[in-house]
């Protein structure tokens, strides 16, 4: 579900709901004060803000735009299992040292996610970063042979090894790695107001940290590194620390 707000009585023009995973853009007067969940969040020279539900909010939540309160009840959705065999057993339950690693590495990914700025590069609707077979879905439990472990973090597309991976949206990037236990070839790209599309599995990477892309851009290739079973791009979206659907995102064409 794609919500958006107009640009007028803000408050009023809410929605009543967002669905788990999806991602709000909203205008309101421009220099308005806006808080969600009780935190700021940034307001555009035009107004525009935004926010997202993660995966297992509940809700409702609360949006302040100046001194008008409205509430948003939260859609649940159904979370099918996926069962995933053949995965390397040292990625699926690691050994100390390299849980550490893991570890580590999970970090200074988060880290990344953290940057915050007025960049309106989301604004402009996003883009496919590659065209094929959808092969996992965001927010499904994942069964690696056999053993459960946490939720799907983002949407999995089935593409052949090497396939150019686009920047769905202009951006900034943020982290660049060829090698995470987990993840590989990974590249966090920042398209302002704690918003960020992140690519894991590549076999290539073609961009450096601080590098400013633009949509369609190629960022890298496709690939199965880390733990992956065959060569695909998970493509994983966030709002800072929150994991939100790419399907929802609006204007995706």
């Amino acid at each position: 579900m794609i919500l958006s707000v107009t640009a007028s009585a803000a408050v009023t023009d809410l929605p009543s709901s967002v669905s788990q995973g999806g991602l709000v853009i909203g205008h309101t007067a421009p220099g308005s004060r806006v808080m969600v969940g009780g935190k700021p969040v940034h307001v555009g020279a035009d107004g525009i803000f935004v926010f997202g539900a993660g995966r297992d909010e509940q809700g409702p939540i609360e949006v302040v735009v100046g001194g008008a309160r409205h509430t948003l009840s939260v859609t649940p959705r159904d979370w099918p299992i996926e069962r995933v065999e053949g995965v390397p057993p040292a990625t699926v339950n690691p050994p100390p040292e390299i849980a550490a690693r893991i570890q580590r590495e999970q970090a200074e990914v988060v880290a990344a996610r953290d940057r915050d700025d007025t960049r309106e590069d989301f604004a402009h609707g996003f883009i496919w970063p590659v065209t094929g077979r959808i092969s996992g879905r965001f927010g499904n439990q994942r069964i690696y042979n056999g053993d459960p472990k946490a939720p799907h973090s983002g949407m999995d597309i089935a593409v052949p090894q090497g396939t150019p991976v686009k920047a769905p949206a202009d951006g900034i990037i943020t982290f660049a790695r060829p090698d995470l236990y987990l993840t590989g070839g990974t590249v966090l790209l920042d398209h302002g107001f704690g918003l960020s599309s992140n690519f894991l599995h590549l076999s290539r990477i073609d961009v450096k940290v601080g590098q400013h892309v633009h949509q369609g851009e190629v960022i890298g290739a496709a690939g199965m590194t880390g733990r992956a079973t065959g060569p695909h791009v998970h493509w994983g979206f966030n709002w800072f620390g929150v994991r939100l659907d790419p399907l929802l995102l609006p204007g995706i064409r």
